[in-house]
Formats: C-alpha cells, sequence, structure tokens
C-alpha cells in the first residue's frame, strides 16, 4: 500500500455528508479526506465512461493541504494559467484504453501519453483505472508517475498521483480529478 500521512479532517459539510459532487467539493478536502472518497470510490463497466476532454484540477497536494497552503493551492490549481489543463480519454475496449495529458505551454499542448486499463490501486488492492506512463516517448520521471482514477459520484472521477520509483510502495505526490459532467 502506499504510504501517507495522517492530518485531520475538514469538518462534515452538507455536500460532504451526501458524498463530493463537483471539483470545488473535493478540492474543499484535504488529502485524509480524499483518501475516504477515493476508498469509497467505484470503478465502471466500461472505459467509455471516461471518453473526451474532462474538466480536471489538481485538489490537494501532500503536506500542503492545512491552513493557508491549501487555499494557495485551490486558487492555484484553479487558475486559468495552470500550466496543467487535464486529460485526454479514449478508450478502446470496455477495459483498455490510452490517453494524454493537456499542458497550457507554449500554446497548449498535449504530452506524456498513457495506456488506461484496470487494476487493483496501490491505495487499497481494490479495482481502480491505472494510468500508465511507461512508455519510451516520456521522460524517465514521467514513467515513474502511477496515476489511478475511481469514480466518486456519476461522471466525476478522484484519483491519486504517486511516485513509483520500484523500491516500496508508491509514495502519494497529490490528489487530482476529473469531471466529465461539466
Amino acid at each position: 500500500m502506499i504510504e501517507t500521512t495522517t492530518t485531520t479532517a475538514r469538518p462534515v459539510t452538507t455536500s460532504s455528508v451526501s458524498g463530493p459532487r463537483t471539483l470545488d467539493d473535493l478540492a474543499a478536502l484535504d488529502v485524509t479526506a480524499l483518501e475516504a472518497v477515493y476508498r469509497r470510490g467505484t470503478v465502471p463497466s466500461s472505459l467509455h465512461a471516461l471518453d473526451g476532454n474532462p474538466v480536471c484540477r489538481m485538489l490537494a497536494i501532500r503536506g500542503l493541504d492545512q491552513g493557508g497552503r491549501a487555499g494557495f493551492v485551490r486558487n492555484l490549481a484553479r487558475a486559468a494559467w495552470f500550466p496543467w489543463a487535464g486529460k485526454s480519454f479514449a478508450a478502446q475496449a470496455d477495459g483498455a484504453g490510452n490517453g494524454i495529458n493537456r499542458v497550457r505551454l507554449l500554446g497548449g499542448k498535449r504530452w506524456f501519453p498513457f495506456t488506461t486499463k484496470l487494476e487493483p490501486s496501490a491505495i487499497d488492492g481494490a479495482p481502480c483505472i491505472f494510468l500508465d506512463y511507461r512508455h519510451v516517448v516520456n521522460p524517465r520521471p514521467i514513467r515513474m508517475i502511477r496515476d489511478e482514477l475511481r469514480e466518486v459520484h456519476p461522471g466525476l472521477f478522484l484519483g491519486p498521483a504517486m511516485l513509483d520509483t520500484g523500491k516500496g510502495a508508491p509514495r502519494l505526490v497529490l490528489w487530482f480529478a476529473c469531471d466529465l459532467g461539466n
């Protein structure tokens, strides 16, 4: 399982009682609360549920998810000029597909391709959508990224971004989400 830190969860709000429904709901949570939401998430019956160009956002960075730092991270990630614009997905079958990251640098680019497949999560061993960056076209640091996704509300996918050096469990770096409902 992944290496995590323990933090104090935010107070329960009306939106968190029924579960997060939007990117803003998820962005209001700290790392510990996001992990709890992720653990309750599910995998759709087909990866075609992710097809398209969802609105995506970085939510919380491990170690920077409390106090004023959390607000800074939330505002930074929401900014129209934030370098990461999200991911695009295209399933090739119910259980496999591919995708690429959308980046707002140099006039907007599509960098760092990945394949998608169903696999046990590094968080809890339950099924997840694994985004596999281990492609020769990606630089070595990108190939060490382990992204996962689960659906936490219809069309709203939450996932950890982890660093997998191959030496022990992947290490949580941050949480992100993709919303196909927009």
